[in-house]
């Protein structure tokens, strides 16, 4: 066998080893998944074995689980074709696992998984398929199954033997949300049997083999009782009465796993092990071939990992190691890069306009490591080493030396200008400046430059800590080189880079803010702000957008409207909101959340309120909602974000799919279960995506007219991923 080696010793134990070759993490191929099928038949018909321990030969764990490349591509199973034949193959090929899985489990030999690594989705499934699970006691260790996080369920016994195991209450959390757990935790929630030192799980597998050696399955055995009762039981109804409730406040029904895992679990539960697998395999395939699966396996998984392996790096530009980094402003975004910087071994030069300034910005960092520190996930030296790299200073001349450079000021013209002459009169010609603004385009900020080649934009996320995008944007004259360096330096701070091209709010900014103001929209049709918010929500969007308008700062939206108009003269078009934000903003100091007064009041203590003088601002005509009135919310909030994606492709602000989504849903939480708009569009058709948008445009204005490239693709029965060959990729 290619992916497996069997050694058996004089105690008549056969050592298995899970080693995938060329690969630095096991994981489920269909050649893995054959394999096991042929382990098994070994196992059943050598009488020289009378015990298995299976181990993996990898450091880097036990097993990852299903290659997700190869099951979620056109070849895998969720290209699978339809009718009933279609079906029927899909399904066989769907229970491959489970039934190999099940096989090893009533081969009528002991086995004992000795679990050196972490163990992920269909890694933990084969761990559980073994009768005694053995974990190294090592701090990073994981299992889990983390399939629902990327639409999917387990389909290799997970919903059914966690459940068996834990009891339904107890494993909602790891089924539903994709929780791991660490091998104490394991031991506790009995999954795992016995924790051990790490160098010593074969040796302790083998002697539970060579004293007990039970090769029956605790469900397999007649007094088996499900912990905590199963759904048949009024215990365990109970819990399928409030986990149901449960499950909609969290999803708005808008994830079919986590439904179809519940469903799986409460009718599995019901039957014989034989027959709850291959409900789960209905299940499993039915949840594959959904476009929220094939959506989310795409952006979260496939399209995430190239991208974070640099896959918009322009060829043939050496990599460029950035050692030093001088950030220009000190604010709570500069603050925050300073920090991920030195958090990746990054000497940074932290300037402001005083030592003051500056040093107050370091504190920003010094917090976060104190924190980190005192829940141990930082050691006290670490954390003075960290801040250590961070030189506060309101002195240019340390700019000198620095790699690149992140202009972080205020968004203004003018003062990005000065700190811009001010910089460069330091850099070596090699260095990177990138300029740090949401909105304005970048060729007209490197007309303060006199190296306009090596200007680009560099958008981080607030807060930065916690955000894992970064939007690289490119002027007129940015080269490649640049790029190129500008990406490592993303990739080195443990960020997702994307490349966009020079637009007014370029990609995220602007399709962003078209959700923030669609809610104004809707605000200033008269309907009721609780009402816009909880739609919001519902969408699957993290707030609603007046929520999110009061995050942003409604002062700063102000601020971007007059630059905005003030840039674009007469074609400037004034929206019925504008009026009330600049109200809101000039006559009554209501900034957002950052000053307490936004659309809503944030008491010091106590939960947000809706503030109660709006309605003098606005007339509120709709205060009750149908279900009409919420679908055809919804539809505006998300529709018109995903128009603006494709208006973007059009302009050419955005030419791959892969960084539309994957920058969607890490840059401004676009609804992670479309799989990001550009999915949203292919997953329901461009041709009645545009018919849908030609609807709202004669409802609510031209805003939402589909671009002609819309009609184009829907004239020709195109997707974006198909029009603009982006092929995905087995996983590495």
């Amino acid at each position: 066998m290619e992916n497996f080696k069997i050694e058996v010793d004089g105690d008549g134990i056969a050592l298995v080893t899970f080693d995938v070759p060329g690969r630095t993490m096991n994981t489920l191929t269909a050649s893995v998944i054959k394999e096991v099928g042929e382990l098994v038949e070994r196992i059943k018909t050598d009488a020289e074995i009378k015990g298995v321990v299976i181990t993996s030969g990898k450091t880097t764990g036990f097993c990852a689980g299903a290659d997700l490349g190869e099951l979620g591509g056109s070849g895998g199973l969720g290209g699978a074709s339809k009718g009933q034949e279609g079906l029927q193959a899909a399904f066989d090929a769907g229970f491959a696992l489970n039934k190999a899985f099940r096989e090893l489990e009533t081969s009528g030999k002991p086995v004992a998984a000795a679990i050196n690594g972490l163990a992920l989705g269909g890694g933990l499934e084969f761990v559980l398929a073994a009768h005694y699970r053995v974990v190294a006691d090592l701090p990073k260790l994981q299992l889990g199954l983390p399939e629902a996080k990327v639409g999917l369920l387990p389909g290799g016994g997970g919903t059914q033997r966690l459940t068996r195991l834990m009891g339904v209450m107890a494993a909602a959390p790891y089924l539903l949300e994709g929780k791991s757990m660490k091998p104490a935790e394991a031991l506790g929630l009995k999954v795992v049997h016995e924790v051990v030192p790490a160098g010593q799980e074969v040796e302790a597998a083998k002697t539970w083999i060579k004293t007990k050696g039970d090769p029956v399955a605790p469900w397999d055995k007649k007094d088996f009782k499900i912990p905590g009762g199963g759904p048949y039981t009024p215990t365990g109804a109970q819990v399928f009465i409030m986990g149901n409730a449960m499950l909609r406040k969290n999803t708005y029904g808008n994830y079919p796993a986590q439904q179809n895992i519940m469903k799986a679990v409460y009718e599995g539960l019901q039957v014989p092990f034989d027959a709850a697998i291959r409900i789960e395999t209905r299940y499993f395939i039915k949840t594959l071939m959904t476009p929220q699966a094939k959506g989310m396996i795409r952006t979260l998984f496939l399209s995430l990992q190239e991208l974070g392996k640099g896959a918009g790096r322009p060829d043939g530009v050496p990599h460029y190691d950035v050692k030093k980094v001088a950030v220009l402003g000190a604010g709570m975004m500069g603050a925050g890069i300073a920090y991920v910087q030195a958090m990746a071994g990054i000497e940074t030069v932290l300037i402001d306009q005083s030592q003051e300034a500056a040093d107050k910005g370091k504190g920003y960092a010094e917090g976060l490591v104190k924190k980190a520190v005192s829940r141990g996930k930082l050691t006290q030296e670490k954390g003075e080493a960290i801040l250590a790299l961070i030189h506060p200073t309101a002195d240019y001349a340390n700019v000198k030396g620095s790699d690149l450079v992140v202009e972080a000021v205020f968004e203004n013209r003018e003062v990005k200008a000065a700190v811009t002459k001010l910089a460069e009169a330091q850099l070596a010609d090699t260095a990177v400046f990138g300029s740090n603004t949401s909105t304005l385009p970048i060729t007209g900020l490197a007309e303060a430059s006199i190296r306009p080649e090596s200007f680009i934009g560099i958008h981080f996320f607030s807060p930065v800590d916690k955000m894992g995008l970064v939007e690289i944007i490119l002027g007129e004259k940015t080269d490649q080189a640049t790029i190129a360096k500008s990406i490592d330096y993303v990739l080195k701070i443990k960020k997702t880079p994307i490349v966009v091209n020079d637009s007014r709010g370029f990609y995220t900014s602007r399709c962003f803010g078209t959700f923030v103001q669609e809610g104004m929209e809707l605000l200033s049709d008269g309907i009721a702000p609780a009402i816009i918010d909880n739609v919001g929500r519902a969408t699957g969007m993290p707030r609603g957008p007046l929520e999110m308008h009061d995050d942003v700062a409604l002062d700063l939206s102000h601020k971007i409207a007059v630059q905005t108009k003030k840039d674009l003269g007469d074609k400037y078009e004034e929206r019925p909101f504008t009026a009330i934000i600049a109200k809101m903003v000039e006559d009554l100091g209501r900034y957002g959340r950052k000053n307490g007064k936004g659309f809503y009041d944030y008491p010091e203590n106590g939960p947000k309120t809706l503030w109660p003088g709006l309605s003098d601002l606005v007339e509120v005509t709709v205060k009750d909602a149908d279900k009409a009135l919420i679908e055809q919310i919804r539809t505006r909030l998300l529709y018109r974000q995903a128009v603006e994606a494709a208006r973007c492709f059009e302009e050419g602000v955005i030419t791959d799919p892969r960084e539309a989504d994957v920058g969607a849903i890490l840059g401004w939480g676009f609804a992670p279960w479309t799989g990001g708009p550009i999915s949203l569009i292919d997953g329901v058709g461009v041709a009645t995506f545009v018919e849908t948008l030609d609807q709202l445009a004669a409802a609510y204005g031209a805003r939402f007219t589909p671009p002609a490239l819309l009609r184009e693709m829907a004239a020709k029965g195109e997707t974006f991923y198909g029009r603009f060959g982006v092929k995905e990729k087995a996983a590495a």
